[in-house]
């Protein structure tokens, strides 16, 4: 990967903050753009803007071309068939389309882990309300998830395990085959929430044998407000959908309707068509960089990252050390202090970081904190703008008086 040619296609690296060059260490809450999706957008919005797969004229077609040829791209992309994904606006909105459309019964169970997202948290919590029970798997001391306790919580009445693909504090990339496994040994379906997985890691969906797998074309070049659900077609022709009324309608009378086939059938009014067009774009950018070349540069960066950690006193970084087993997230916390007052000092340095509870409050609370700072890297971080980043860790030394 030739890093410094990369960072010529993302305009927004140019910028300054506060007077400094900007080192944008923010990527797992949502990545940068290149110029090659900025332009798809563009050129969809200037040149054959219209509404998609309802008209026959000239750029109600090509619009529906563009769109479809997305869909197949993104099919491709995770070995996936593209009647088996469904644009959504999101992750979330993928793992809520599931928790609203598969065919519940009291007692049914979700198998989850304390490590998720609060995405992958609340829309099983919220099936409780109708009989249903959540279950989660712990960590280690590490931040690896003790496997042994799949085999102990999940039961005969467990219809669901859904699992994140990596965590987006402890970076840790977790088994997903081992864990597929395990639940369809149980005959349960398997979530895999790819949000912060899918962008810096292959992604087999076929040889993982996943049920269902959600993900965000923002964190991975694409613009915000779209994403996309994989789920088995067989799944999809069982499940009702989540939401009703355009273009997910076959026929209609005054007395019922029927709906379209799937994927269609989950894709409810006009979608976002530049998304999906920009979604398409920055997979071929993804695809012209290589997922591979992109994780080895990834591992390069948190290998880095965690040598020039051991030097830091008075300070905690979470997750493991076994580079494998982790992708380019640095999570941290200077001893007694908020990290948001941390953040608030690294971006008068330019430098932008995460910090809070990150979604992952039941994490939190596992790791006996209230909030963390964490610095996350993607294709086009270099160990330049690491350097920096610890740099600066010595101006947060100075106004907190930490020696």
């Amino acid at each position: 990967m030739n890093v410094k040619n990369i960072r010529q296609d993302f305009p927004i690296l140019k910028r300054k903050v506060n007077g400094k060059r900007l080192v944008y260490l923010d990527s797992t809450a949502t990545s940068q753009k290149p110029k090659q999706v900025i332009e798809a957008i563009t050129d969809f919005y200037e040149t054959y803007n219209a509404n998609v797969h309802r008209g026959i004229h000239k750029l109600s077609e090509e619009a529906t071309e563009h769109y479809e040829s997305s869909r197949k791209k993104i099919a491709a992309f995770i070995s996936a068939r593209p009647d088996e994904i469904v644009f959504t606006r999101n992750a979330t909105e993928s793992i809520n389309l599931v928790a609203n459309s598969l065919d519940w019964k009291k007692g049914d169970e979700i198998v989850t882990t304390i490590m998720e997202h609060h995405s992958n948290i609340v829309p099983w919590l919220e099936l409780k309300d109708q009989g249903m029970k959540v279950k989660f798997v712990d960590i280690n001391d590490d931040g690896t998830l003790k496997m042994e306790q799949f085999g102990k919580l999940i039961t005969k009445n467990t219809k669901l395990v859904a699992v994140t693909g990596c965590s987006n504090v402890l970076g840790t990339i977790n088994p997903l085959a081992e864990i597929s496994k395990i639940a369809h040994d149980n005959k349960s379906l398997l979530l895999i929430d790819a949000a912060q997985s899918a962008a810096h890691t292959k992604l087999d969906v076929a040889a993982i044998n996943a049920d269902f797998v959600a993900f965000s074309g923002h964190k991975m070049l694409a613009p915000t407000g779209i994403g996309a659900l994989f789920a088995k077609k067989s799944l999809l022709e069982k499940m009702k959908p989540f939401m009703k009324g355009g273009d997910m309608i076959k026929e209609v009378t005054t007395e019922s309707a029927t709906w379209n086939d799937v994927p269609y059938k989950f894709e409810a009014g006009t979608p976002n068509v530049a998304g999906a067009i920009g979604f398409g774009a920055a997979i071929d950018y993804i695809n012209r960089i290589g997922i591979d070349s992109i994780r080895q540069h990834e591992k390069e960066l948190i290998g880095y990252a965690l040598k020039l950690a051991e030097k830091e006193k008075k300070m905690t970084f979470y997750g493991t050390k076994h580079i494998e087993e982790r992708a380019g997230i640095l999570t941290f916390n200077f001893e007694n202090i908020h990290g948001h007052d941390v953040a608030t000092i690294l971006d008068q340095e330019g430098i932008a970081i995460r910090s809070g509870h990150l979604c992952a409050q039941p994490l939190m609370s596992r790791l006996s904190i209230n909030s963390a700072c964490r610095a996350s890297f993607y294709l086009y971080t270099t160990e330049e703008e690491i350097d920096i980043l610890f740099d600066a860790f010595k101006n947060v030394r100075k106004v907190f008086r930490i020696d």
